[in-house]
């Protein structure tokens, strides 16, 4: 059987499915089924832009906050803090017990750290001059 090695800056979106739709059916079976469900909190002005908002997901017991933004105007008011309270809370109502998010922002690090994440990781030179940092809470 011959087999061909793609190399691609732009997957088509169902090829992109196909993986991810593998790599589920592989975890189900291996550690049971995720349950992953989307989760997004926002924050408007009065004009309803969005000013603010985490992008993320629940899925084995755990809220994974991949992106935490503040536009630059709105920021050093807590909205970040805000916004992981409400993040935490729908991830208990969902039955999560932790939350992981990573940045390698020393600023970031440091509101997460007041919001009770500890680091559990981190990557050097990630990106260059800069190391990631990974940090965990405990929920319940």
């Amino acid at each position: 059987m011959k087999m061909t090695l793609e190399i691609t800056a732009e997957p088509l979106p169902q090829d992109l499915a196909r993986v991810g739709e593998g790599l589920t059916a592989f975890n189900d079976s291996d550690v049971g089924a995720s349950g992953r469900k989307t989760l997004a909190v926002f924050v408007r002005d009065d004009a309803g832009a969005i000013v603010a908002g985490i992008s993320g997901y629940t899925a084995w017991g755990w809220l994974y906050v991949q992106w935490l933004w503040v536009d630059e105007t709105w920021r050093g008011r807590h909205i970040a803090a805000s916004m992981l309270d409400a993040a935490e809370r729908e991830a208990l109502a969902r039955g999560c017990q932790a939350a992981w998010i990573d940045t390698f922002n020393q600023t970031a690090a440091k509101v997460y750290q007041r919001q009770g994440y500890q680091p559990f990781g981190t990557l050097a030179d990630f990106p260059v001059g800069r190391s990631r940092i990974f940090l965990q809470k405990k929920l319940s």
